[in-house]
């Protein structure tokens, strides 16, 4: 979680690097995943380290409408550094779902709860790959160097990770992990 202009500064470099891209005056004005991306993290750090509430509110308003257009319903403090977002389109998740670092998360994802009590929402680790349309929800837990195929729904947890999961219900389908499909934007030291 960001707790300082420095960790503001490391989550956006690494994001930077898991989406591939260079942080330029071009980017920054051309593309929306990076706009997004970027006013997620600035929201976060407002929020987080107490800065002003009309700074926030402001920035809240620019998640929220930045989202609207591109597809993305994202809440602050849910991903670790290394986020990636590769297209436009729908993506949700859940306010309480937990997702670990270096996590790349394609288009028609939705990461929420089940029936019944909303606090029940997946928890996914580190360098995680989740394809494009999958489902994932209740309280589950995901192991790191997870992948999550296309159109997948995952609805039981896999806590020991380094795995292929897909189908539906999804399944170990392959004990391949998620190497191949990301580029780690952080890295523990």
């Amino acid at each position: 979680m960001i707790g300082s202009l420095q960790d503001y500064k490391a989550y956006l470099k690494a994001d930077c690097k898991s989406m591939g891209i260079e942080d330029t005056l071009v980017r920054r004005l051309f593309d929306a995943r990076w706009d997004y991306v970027r006013t997620l993290r600035r929201l976060e750090y407002l929020t987080n380290c107490r800065k002003s509430q009309i700074l926030r509110a402001y920035f809240r308003l620019r998640l929220l409408q930045k989202g609207t257009k591109i597809g993305y319903s994202i809440p602050i403090n849910v991903f670790g550094p290394g986020l990636a977002l590769p297209h436009r389109g729908d993506i949700i998740v859940n306010d309480k779902a937990k997702i670990g670092k270096n996590c790349r998360v394609h288009v028609g994802v939705n990461i929420g709860t089940q029936a019944g009590p909303i606090s029940k929402v997946p928890t996914i680790g580190d360098n995680c790959y989740i394809g494009p349309g999958a489902k994932l929800f209740g309280d589950i837990v995901i192991g790191n160097n997870t992948t999550i195929a296309a159109n997948a729904v995952v609805n039981k947890s896999y806590p020991d990770g380094n795995c292929t999961l897909g189908g539906i219900p999804a399944r170990v389908i392959s004990q391949k992990n998620s190497a191949e499909y990301l580029t780690q934007g952080w890295v523990d030291e």
